[in-house]
């Protein structure tokens, strides 16, 4: 989905209910197939507890035992952020990684909100942005959406990422155990990488559940695929550029990403972190399969 699209089929608020709706519709063995959102209002029973609230109606369509699930119950403070870096516009053509990290924190907002959830929108490149209260109201919600739409328009500017600085100042200033859910390419300073390592190990420090997304493009950014020919690579971040056939580097620059990738997923797992590579042409199931797996953990 690219921006074209967006335009021409409604406002983001919109798409994101459809994007979500259509998931659970797809969710074939999900014993709330045919509920709609209305999955978030329930969760398995365990023995031993009360019969009281049983939901009958389900149990007879899915021949399970599921409970219904109160506001006192799922009242969670989940923390939406985006990294809004200049890099975070590539491929240029279609801006697809801001694109892809908007609509998802689109449908997960919109999910979110079906749980009667206090969302905080907070986008960041050298320094925080925006960042809302966090709050449940349905008028909030709505001032989510209209910032997310607003964040698809606006043009890309040159800006640089301080994905480390800007994570250690949200980590001290956001309510303790918040879910925290980052999209990012994680571009930043990779020869210096103990410093992400640090801001991250400085969330779990203030009890949050951590989620994040690795955006990006996988065929050109990590597995490099070019064409056998000469190109110009411009940083996005910096406007510097540099003319070369990507096969006379290709071996290196995947060893050196790799590499960092491999120890930021490490350290990911050390941390409790759940780290979930974003591919943006694999489409938004991926998103919404890795907040439930997330969600379900939290219970």
């Amino acid at each position: 989905m690219d921006l074209a699209q967006i335009r021409q089929y409604g406002n983001i608020e919109f798409l994101a209910k459809q994007m979500v709706e259509g998931f659970i519709t797809g969710l074939h063995k999900s014993p709330f197939h045919g509920f709609s959102v209305e999955f978030a209002e329930h969760r398995l029973y365990n023995n031993g507890e009360s019969t009281r609230h049983i939901d009958w109606k389900v149990f007879a369509k899915t021949d399970r035992i599921y409970t219904k699930r109160y506001e006192e119950e799922t009242n969670l403070r989940c923390h939406l952020i985006i990294d809004t870096s200049s890099s975070m516009y590539y491929p240029e053509k279609t801006n697809g990684k801001i694109v892809f990290s908007t609509m998802a924190a689109a449908a997960l907002a919109y999910m979110l909100q079906k749980q009667k959830d206090a969302i905080s929108l907070i986008t960041f490149s050298s320094s925080v942005e925006i960042q809302t209260p966090v709050k449940s109201t349905p008028s909030h919600i709505h001032k989510i959406f209209l910032d997310l739409q607003n964040l698809l328009q606006k043009p890309k500017e040159h800006k640089k990422t301080e994905v480390a600085s800007v994570i250690h100042q949200i980590a001290e200033n956001i309510h303790k155990r918040s879910l925290v859910i980052l999209f990012s390419d994680m571009f930043d300073d990779i020869e210096n990488a103990e410093k992400i390592f640090s801001s991250l190990q400085h969330l779990k420090h203030n009890l949050h559940e951590v989620l994040i997304f690795h955006v990006t493009d996988k065929k050109t950014e990590s597995d490099f695929d070019f064409d056998d020919r000469p190109y110009e690579f411009i940083d996005l971040e910096s406007n510097e550029s540099i003319k070369l056939n990507p096969a006379q580097v290709k071996a290196e620059y995947q060893k050196t990403l790799h590499q960092f990738y491999k120890e930021l997923k490490l350290r990911c797992g050390q941390y409790k972190i759940d780290f979930i590579e974003a591919d943006i042409a694999e489409g938004f199931e991926q998103i919404l399969s890795a907040y439930l797996v997330k969600r379900g953990k939290m219970k």
